[in-house]
């Protein structure tokens, strides 16, 4: 028989326990959710900006009581700030207490390069966890390629190679989540060695569950006119359409200010809370035809 996966013991317990945590998984992202976890292997999760990727390794980390490390990555990463990094000054105070001793220079090089000097980042960090731990690798797109040279090692055989120390080797393999915006292509090495699933704004009915489930006091009537509103300008060429996480904002929004009814004048009036450039409210009003 095949070995219950640490994480989740099937695509079903997946949907069950990502809900409690409020994520709504159909039933792709609840299977590939459960294969990251049995078959130990990263998991790329690419799509929009604002569809809940990085919600997911979060649910993954709340329901499985794990700790969450997260890598954010950004133009200009490097190996330092991802993998790790040695505490120079507190060598340079090492060897500037030797000096004058009868310690040769190799023992005292062999006593700086130890663990007490060496400064963990995420990647390191995540490795050396013996507990159970979600790594989150968030936006990898937005990285230099050069960078992805760095996640190899990890994804592929989850262990860290430092020079002077030799390689790091996962006592238990973290769950790891790369998101990607893919506003570039990733490289094929880092492809293959992942799990793909592509996540998309959900449908009218989907979404609809996922913002009554996380405002349970909207009116059920303002909730089917907000998600049509909401597909409505994710229609429109928009420098940034609206997230899930702007229509559940937008339902706490109608809820805390009592309106009963979404019309016209209460979408204008509540707009900024789901648009957040200036051109794509104005190019709402126009196409919805509002009345400010």
């Amino acid at each position: 028989m095949p070995q219950s996966s640490p994480w989740f013991s099937s695509p079903t317990d997946a949907v069950t326990r990502l809900a409690e945590a409020g994520y709504l998984a159909d039933a792709t992202t609840a299977t590939t959710a459960y294969l990251a976890g049995a078959l130990e292997k990263p998991l790329l999760v690419e799509g929009p900006a604002g569809v809940g990727k990085t919600e997911l390794a979060k649910a993954v980390a709340k329901v499985t009581n794990a700790e969450l490390v997260r890598l954010q990555c950004y133009e200009g990463l490097d190996e330092a700030r991802a993998l790790y990094e040695w505490n120079y000054k507190k060598q340079l105070l090492r060897i500037q207490s030797s000096q004058g001793s009868d310690q040769e220079w190799s023992a005292t090089h062999d006593d700086i390069f130890t663990d007490e000097f060496l400064l963990t980042r995420p990647l390191l960090t995540a490795i050396r966890r013996a507990e159970p731990t979600v790594l989150l690798i968030d936006e990898v797109d937005k990285t230099d390629v050069e960078v992805e040279g760095l996640l190899l090692e990890v994804l592929s055989d989850f262990q860290v190679t430092i020079p002077e120390l030799g390689t790091v080797s996962a006592v238990r393999r973290p769950f790891v989540v790369l998101t990607s915006n893919a506003t570039r292509e990733l490289s094929e090495a880092v492809k293959r060695r992942c799990l793909y699933l592509h996540l998309d704004y959900p449908d009218a009915e989907r979404e609809r569950e996922i913002v009554t489930s996380q405002v349970p006091d909207l009116d059920e009537r303002i909730a089917v006119r907000l998600v049509e509103t909401i597909s409505r300008l994710r229609e429109l060429e928009l420098k940034k359409a609206p997230s899930i996480a702007e229509s559940v904002d937008w339902a706490r929004t109608l809820v805390a200010l009592e309106i009963g009814e979404l019309d016209e004048k209460a979408i204008a009036d509540t707009l900024g809370v789901v648009l957040k450039h200036a051109s794509d409210q104005t190019k709402a009003v126009k196409e919805l035809r509002l009345r400010s």
